[in-house]
């Protein structure tokens, strides 16, 4: 079987690379890199990156107009500035809405082009990073449990059976990610999470704060931010 794994060349898509190549060996996986019109580019280069170093097939997709109106504070069209506080402190003043930085309906939209990709590459299982971490608050309610399951029934179904979802971490945390990941020995350095594009990290948005604790979790530093 040859597997696609959704690839944004952060920690837990390249966890699930792993993963990926692991099972099915590199020459059966396809890693799928979306542009969806984020600010900086940073993540799609540590998307070549990884997939260079395990030696997988690497497509490209460009989504940016579908976002177009959106204002999500990740997106280039977007005057807003990154929140600089962890998702929890985010949520309490939300209403309950998704953070700023989700961008509506991402992942479904993600893993249905996914789908259609897995399909003329004749791939018969996707691969997506969602973990609970994520979804807790509904922060990012498309990382959720239940939209896992909902997606990957109606992908299963309208592949004809052909294309199966695995979300192995979802009902997981970000720590679990990284254990695993450090287990199957992930080139973590050269992964990007950080919603800025600067040289290093700014470790204080949502993304970067849970990043660093997943690695202090597993008694370790993120590879990122050593030498601070």
């Amino acid at each position: 079987m040859k597997a696609l794994v959704l690839f944004s060349g952060g920690i837990d898509s390249s966890t699930c690379l792993a993963i990926a190549v692991n099972k099915y060996g590199a020459e059966n996986v396809i890693a799928l890199s979306v542009s969806y019109g984020q600010k900086h580019d940073k993540e799609l280069r540590s998307a070549e990156a990884v997939a260079a170093h395990y030696g997988v097939a690497l497509k490209r997709l460009d989504l940016a107009a579908v976002f177009a109106d959106s204002d999500c504070s990740l997106l280039s069209g977007s005057d807003a500035g990154i929140p600089k506080e962890s998702y929890a402190e985010q949520l309490s003043v939300s209403g309950g809405k998704p953070v700023s930085t989700y961008v509506p309906f991402r992942n479904g939209l993600f893993l249905s082009c996914a789908a259609s990709v897995a399909i003329a590459n004749g791939c018969g299982v996707i691969y997506y990073g969602a973990h609970s971490d994520d979804a807790a608050g509904n922060a990012y309610p498309d990382c959720s449990e239940e939209f896992n399951s909902a997606i990957g029934s109606a992908i299963y179904l309208g592949s004809g059976g052909q294309v199966k979802v695995e979300a192995p971490f979802v009902g997981l945390k970000k720590a679990d990610v990284v254990r695993k990941g450090t287990e199957l020995g992930v080139p973590y350095g050269l992964t990007w999470s950080c919603y800025e594009g600067g040289e290093r990290p700014c470790g204080k948005c949502g993304t970067c704060r849970d990043r660093i604790a997943a690695f202090e979790a597993n008694g370790l530093t993120d590879p990122l931010m050593k030498g601070d």
